[in-house]
Order: C-alpha cells, then sequence, then structure tokens
C-alpha cells in the first residue's frame, strides 16, 4: 500500500473535511461571522463600545476553525475579553451563554448547508480515489456533529473506512483539537500506529493536533493562499495549494 506523493512509511490516511475534502468552510466561517457580528452589535448598542466585527480570515482561522463549536466560541469572545456564562446544555440558540451562542452559529451553518450544499473539491476527489484504487486506508476526522449529513450530501458516504466526528467525541468525552485525541481515535480504529499515519488539515489547530499526536506526517492544505507560513508555523510538515500539488502535478482549481 503506497500513499502518492507521501513518504514511504505512511500507511494510513486521516483526512479533515471542512476545507479539506469539501468546501463547507466557507460555509462554517459564514456562520460564524453571522452570528458572532449579530451579537457584537447588539453588545455595541448596549455598552457603548465600538463595534468590530468578526473578521472572517484571521478570527476564523485562529480562534474557531477546527474546533469544536463550543471551544471555538468561547476562544473568540476570550480574545475579545469579553466574559458571558458558559451556560447549559439546555440553553436555546437565542441564549447569549457560550453554549447559546454556539447553538446558534450551527442553526445558521443548517440554513446554509440546506439552501447551498455540498461542493466537494476535485483534486480531494481524485486523491481519494488513488488512495481507494491502492488500497490505503482513510478516515475522516472533524470536530463537526454533521459530518454524517456533509458526506452524504456529497456523495461520500463510502469513501472512508472510519469516521470519528463531533458526535463521537461527545460520546467519548475526546478532546478537541489541538488536542490530539480525535485524530489518535481514527488511527486506532483503522488499526494503524500514529508513526504510519499521515493528517490533513487546513486549520492550524488541527496540523498542531496532528504534531502532538506524532503522527508520520501532517499535510497543511492552503487553499487560500493566506496560511502558508502559519500552518508550518503550527507544526506541518509540508504546506501546498492542493492535493494535485501534493503529488507533484500542477495545481487544480476546485469548480
Amino acid at each position: 500500500m503506497t500513499a502518492p506523493g507521501l513518504p514511504p512509511r505512511i500507511s494510513a490516511c486521516l483526512f479533515d473535511l471542512d476545507g479539506v475534502i469539501t468546501r463547507t468552510a466557507d460555509l462554517h466561517a459564514r456562520a460564524w461571522r453571522a452570528m458572532f457580528d449579530d451579537f457584537l452589535q447588539r453588545r455595541s448598542a448596549a455598552t457603548g463600545e465600538p463595534f468590530v466585527p468578526f473578521d472572517l480570515d484571521n478570527d476564523y482561522r485562529d480562534y474557531v476553525d477546527g474546533r469544536p463549536r463550543v471551544d471555538g466560541a468561547r476562544a473568540f469572545l476570550e480574545s475579545r475579553h469579553i466574559v458571558v456564562a458558559q451556560g447549559s446544555e439546555t440553553d436555546p440558540p437565542t441564549a447569549d451563554t457560550v453554549i447559546g451562542l454556539s447553538r446558534r452559529k450551527d442553526a445558521l451553518f443548517l440554513e446554509l448547508l440546506k439552501s447551498e450544499g455540498v461542493v466537494v473539491y476535485e483534486d480531494a476527489a481524485r486523491y481519494l480515489q488513488r488512495l481507494r484504487s491502492a488500497g490505503v486506508p482513510r478516515a475522516v476526522v472533524s470536530a463537526s456533529r454533521h459530518t454524517s449529513a456533509v458526506l452524504a450530501a456529497a456523495k461520500l458516504d463510502q469513501a472512508f473506512d472510519a469516521q470519528v466526528d463531533g458526535v463521537v467525541a461527545e460520546q467519548q468525552h475526546l478532546a478537541g483539537k489541538p488536542a490530539p485525541d480525535t485524530y489518535l481515535e481514527a488511527a486506532r480504529r483503522l488499526g494503524v500506529a500514529p508513526a504510519h499515519a499521515a493528517v490533513f488539515e487546513d486549520a492550524l489547530a488541527g496540523v498542531a493536533a496532528g504534531r502532538a499526536g506524532h503522527f508520520g506526517f501532517v499535510v497543511g492544505l492552503d487553499r487560500s493562499g493566506t496560511a502558508r507560513e502559519a500552518l508550518a508555523a503550527h507544526g506541518a510538515h509540508v504546506v501546498v495549494a492542493d492535493f494535485d500539488e501534493l503529488m507533484g502535478q500542477p495545481t487544480a482549481s476546485a469548480r
């Protein structure tokens, strides 16, 4: 079993979903922005403090991308020195608590998913097919609780041999990225040691998780062309624009 574009020691591949396989990272980012901007505008009106909108690039990348949604909401609020109650699991999406805000973001994401659907990166689809043809085991590892729905919409529900997502993480009490727990669980399900598995990530937290788990190779995907240095600084062994570049082929844009 040989994984194209990877060192010979690698015998299994572990993929983040949003922004690596599908274009749903954009939907997540827009949902975060809509939720936080509404909250920040209301807070500005109540306190008189200036309204500083959620930055779709830097705030998303630095605080919420790749993390479980509650962790992401908390991290962003802390970055703005905003203190709100954690809340409880009974909080509705209208509650201005960490849990309520994260649920509001989730509802907005589902609305976007329903209205706009899922686009698969063509280079990712080709790479997954090459791995499948070569007999290389594959797992998807995502913080999202909607991984199954996204995979089904993208017709990729048969593309992976294992799945570790937000639902599994909650059931098994696995820490979210940047902790390596979900990736380690995926490697365990594939029956491969971390040293012989590659992690594919576009999120800084995900790349950090790959290195923290001592995985054999960590690939950073910089599809935006703006995060190459940051991905490398967080531990990526190599940073590429897409899977075609990884395999030494001309870069192809996703449709």
